[in-house]
């Protein structure tokens, strides 16, 4: 193609393989490394090949982490008897943003979904159920993935499998937010507020 710049489309391309990134937002951040010093692209290269080498699952919740394990597990003050699973760490991030929560976590890396080819051995479920069953304080987990299909899928296969386990297992409610108007909430948002109710 006439004008084309076949190291810019390399680059370009490469952004594109994010998450989220169309071509014309691949095509701007291609252009925003070229504005870059060569100090600031290396800096750039550098950082995302530092992450890949250190950052790895936590051992104990696979939680991302470029510590031996991460800062939530290794914090004494955690009560280890609830368990809060969660899809990814960016939720978990959320999660703890919130400053309420003083369990500890398991992150899955995923949801089940059929639609995808994603099955629960492609999550990381089993680390889950290795954990439970290898300790004894562990009373109540919290599922607390997205309430789509894929996430509300999630949540009651964990609740299934955890059953025989005489655990006790709760799902994060969900409904109106804070701020929301009633008349624009859909049927299920609705629903999903009632069946969450609780008691003043």
């Amino acid at each position: 193609m006439a004008g084309s710049i076949k190291s810019l489309d390399l680059l370009a391309e490469q952004f594109g393989r994010l998450d989220g990134v169309g071509k014309r937002t691949a095509m701007r951040l291609a252009f925003s490394v070229l504005n870059m010093t060569d100090e600031a692209a290396a800096g750039f290269a550098d950082a995302i090949l530092e992450a890949k080498r250190s950052i790895h699952f936590c051992p104990v919740c696979q939680n991302l982490t470029d510590l031996e394990i991460c800062p939530v597990c290794a914090d004494e003050s955690r009560d280890r008897s609830v368990i809060c699973v969660v899809q990814d760490t960016k939720s978990l991030l959320a999660i703890e943003k919130v400053r309420e929560y003083r369990g500890v976590y398991h992150v899955l890396h995923g949801l089940i979904s059929p639609m995808q080819g994603i099955t629960p051995d492609n999550i990381r479920l089993r680390e889950l159920i290795e954990r439970i069953a290898q300790s004894d304080e562990v009373e109540e987990v919290i599922i607390a993935t997205n309430p789509t299909a894929e996430g509300e899928a999630t949540a009651m296969y964990i609740a299934r499998l955890l059953k025989p386990c005489g655990i006790k297992v709760t799902r994060i409610a969900n409904g109106i937010p804070v701020g929301g108007e009633l008349e624009f909430a859909d049927e299920y948002t609705l629903s999903r507020a009632f069946e969450g109710r609780r008691e003043y």
